[in-house]
């Protein structure tokens, strides 16, 4: 395994730290600010929107530099933000220094995709991507558990203070791992970068993106008071119960990348709608702790396996623009971060429970399940017969 895939995983997890540690810590985080539960769930839409801008802003002009250069400045970014969210007096500014730190994320995985899928064979490329994306998963896995508990024991603040630290070091290892002159072809320029904009399977592909992770995660965000408040855990317990999510999403997207390499579309079909019925289930078994227990994980793994398959499918579909492409689907993830949480939110504000985030979720999944389905039917309507073997 070429050692760059080691240091995107690295700062994959410090992004991914950052992103979702804060679902751990909605209600003491809202109860030091003084504001509610719903409303410090903008610390995580705000994040997702300043991801999208960072995306779609920064990717342009960075990816103008050598991709190691541009990664590192990112990081830098990113741990600048991470230390304001620590010094934060105030709700508003732990808001800015959240979205300071999420400008990067999205320019940073778009790049570091493109440049993850470069270091392998052709065959390999899902498999590559979903190297870099296990930073995210292992932050799931240890990191945000971990964050939760240094945040319950010593504040939230802390928290912050560890994550500046991860960023300094993933920006260690960037600088270490990473090659100077990594081997790609040469970066097309922004209006080429553009037009992969024309291709409606690419708009396709952003859409699954933002239902698929819009229904995982809408969900998610607001999983501790779900599981505290309706299904009866303990507090202390929280972080445990994020390790099993995270275990899911480590898997999910190690077997998801592999499966995506062997069959892409049926692979996003089938997790997509195995997704749906996990977060049903879910929402029809939320008052049994065995259910929580079983359905936590699945949540995680069906949702997150089909991150390296959406990230290749807008890759095939990109053509001579991969890496405002690549961005783009970064920022469809948060697009759907965003909308998920933010629909939770209201549907939590208007009286339907603390299950109903379960419900919001299983209705995105159910549409990006549909929306897969059409664009498969459009890669078949468009694609030409062939009247004899192609070489490539």
């Amino acid at each position: 395994m070429p050692l760059g895939l080691i240091a995107l995983a690295l700062g994959g997890f410090g992004i991914g730290l950052t992103e979702f540690v804060i679902a751990g810590l909605l209600s003491p985080v809202a109860a030091d600010l003084g504001v509610s539960v719903p409303t410090a769930g903008y610390l995580i839409s705000g994040y997702a929107l300043a991801v999208v801008v960072g995306a779609l802003a920064l990717t342009p002009l960075v990816n103008r530099w050598q991709p190691k250069r541009a990664l590192q400045l990112l990081m830098v970014l990113f741990t600048i933000g991470n230390a304001a969210s620590a010094l934060a007096p105030g709700y508003a500014a732990l808001l800015g220094g959240r979205v300071l730190a999420a400008l990067a994320h999205g320019a940073f995985f778009g790049i570091g995709a493109v440049l993850a899928a470069s270091l392998v064979a052709p065959e390999k490329k899902a498999g590559a991507i979903s190297i870099m994306f296990g930073g995210l998963t292992i932050a799931n896995v240890l990191g945000v558990p971990l964050g939760t508990f240094v945040g319950q024991q010593w504040g939230w603040r802390a928290t912050f203070v560890v994550i500046t630290i991860v960023g300094l070091i993933a920006l260690a290892g960037i600088t270490a791992l990473v090659p100077d002159a990594p081997a790609t072809r040469e970066r097309p320029n922004l209006r080429a970068e553009l037009s992969v904009f024309r291709n409606t399977q690419v708009w396709y592909s952003l859409a699954m993106t933002v239902l698929v992770f819009g229904g995982m995660f809408g969900a998610f965000m607001y999983i501790e008071p779900l599981l505290t408040r309706v299904t009866g855990f303990a507090d202390a317990m929280v972080p445990w119960l994020l390790v099993l999510f995270g275990v899911g999403l480590f898997f999910g997207n190690l077997l998801g990348g592999r499966w995506a390499d062997r069959a892409l579309t049926r692979t996003l079909l089938t997790l997509t709608l195995a997704l749906a019925l996990a977060l049903a289930a879910f929402a029809l078994l939320a008052d049994y702790k065995i259910a929580a227990l079983l359905l936590l994980p699945a949540m995680g793994f069906f949702g997150f396996g089909a991150t390296p398959g959406l990230q290749m499918r807008v890759l095939d579909h990109a053509g001579a623009a991969p890496t405002l492409a690549s961005s783009a689907n970064i920022a469809a993830f948060n697009v759907g971060n965003f909308l998920g949480v933010w629909l939770s939110g209201l549907a939590i504000s208007a009286g339907f429970g603390w299950v109903s985030p379960l419900w919001v979720g299983m209705g995105f999944a159910v549409t990006g399940l549909l929306v897969l389905i059409a664009a498969t039917r459009g890669e078949r309507a468009v694609r030409p017969p062939v009247a004899e073997p192609v070489t490539v």
